[in-house]
């Protein structure tokens, strides 16, 4: 169905997708999530769904160490605007470069197996470079403060044209900040650009032997293919998305800390794109916004607001109707996110994109009856 799509539709597509990204801010507002802070995180682990679908999605291989990708991508870039240039242009190039680097030598080691003991290569990896980025390599990772940007940093290119300060400069697109919605629209043009090259990998001959590795790797291996190569490049694309997003995270907030790439960052990209949908073009894009949204939104729940909500039941309803919402919101948002996870497993394994589908085929009930006799025929066969 995928390789079928004209290229017209695919335009069409990522036209309306394009549009749906830059106006966020309006459509969003509704919600209480058109603030740029929170925009710029569902387009920037947008993007590294995306990325992290390309794998997962496409050839069935479970990684649990992406998170070291974006750690790579944050540190190189952070290092790039204190010794270079406050400019965002050579940061994302040289933290997508770096992580691509980082994931063929990872990819190089994790590939030699499959399954179960690929995850786990991936997840004792990542954990390694977790726990150097806090130990050994606190010289260039700076440990716990994490890495900053400081008055003092040389910035040779900036150092050429502008005036020293005594202030923390600011990350900039030659004079626009990005600190703002300036780094929102910079980041959604990212999220579109990598969209698009996504559309084109899935409906491209690479995406299709990806495919194949992902319904049988063995016969395809028997056919005289050898799956490692594409595996491998799969995987650096895979990696160079999420340094990328690790780029992106420095740019609008230039700082770098070794929790980016704590296995629990690595789960969060698993959760987001097996709940949008794995293996569909949308789905991870839709998990890593609701996911999101949760984070930053549904968690701000206190019990001072939840008191507001109920504050029409009497006094003794409102006690229990807040102690009970109380350990689904605020710290507790992440038992609401479980429990909305857990249904989408079981009732909709192939994530929200899956239920749409079905919605989108009951309201077509003459599709439907076109396809029975095709199905009864093939069954009797």
């Amino acid at each position: 169905m995928m390789i079928t799509r004209s290229p017209r539709h695919d335009m069409m597509m990522i036209g309306v997708f394009a549009l749906v990204v830059l106006t966020m801010p309006i459509w969003l507002a509704p919600f209480g999530a058109a603030y740029p802070d929170l925009l710029q995180k569902f387009v920037i682990f947008g993007i590294m769904a995306v990325g992290y679908n390309i794998l997962f999605g496409l050839t069935g291989y479970l990684s649990f160490g992406h998170a070291a990708f974006l750690g790579v991508g944050s540190y190189s870039a952070v290092w790039m605007f204190k010794l270079f240039t406050m400019n965002v242009i050579p940061a994302v190039i040289i933290g997508t470069l770096m992580a691509g680097v980082f994931a063929v030598v990872i990819g190089y080691v994790c590939l030699r197996r499959s399954g179960i003991y690929f995850s786990i290569l991936t997840l004792a990896l990542a954990q390694m470079c977790y726990n150097l980025a806090y130990s050994v390599l606190t010289p260039i990772t700076n440990g716990e403060t994490g890495l900053q940007i400081r008055p003092t940093d040389p910035r040779i290119i900036d150092a050429m044209f502008l005036e020293p300060t005594e202030r923390v400069p600011t990350t900039t697109l030659f004079g626009i900040d990005m600190t703002g919605y300036g780094g929102f629209y910079f980041c959604a043009v990212a999220l579109i650009i990598t969209f698009f090259i996504s559309v084109r990998i899935f409906r491209s001959p690479f995406g299709l032997k990806l495919r194949a590795i992902k319904s049988n790797q063995n016969r395809l291996n028997y056919t005289g293919i050898n799956t490692r190569p594409y595996l491998l490049i799969a995987f650096v694309i895979s990696g160079m998305y999420a340094g990328l997003a690790g780029s992106l995270l420095a740019v609008t907030d230039p700082l770098a800390g070794a929790e980016r790439m704590q296995w629990t960052a690595s789960g969060e990209i698993v959760l987001m794109t097996i709940l949008g949908g794995a293996g569909t073009l949308f789905g991870p894009i839709l998990g890593a916004w609701i996911i999101k949204y949760f984070e930053n939104i549904f968690s701000a729940f206190n019990d001072g607001r939840l008191h507001e909500i109920f504050s029409f039941l009497p006094d003794t309803l409102e006690s229990i109707a807040v102690g009970i919402s109380a350990q689904f919101v605020g710290e507790g948002w992440h038992l609401t996110l479980g429990l909305m996870f857990m249904l989408i497993v079981i009732f909709l394994p192939g994530g929200l994109i899956e239920g749409f589908n079905r919605i989108v085929a009951r309201l077509r009930p003459g599709q439907a009856r076109r396809r029975a006799p095709a199905v009864e025929e093939k069954e009797a066969s």
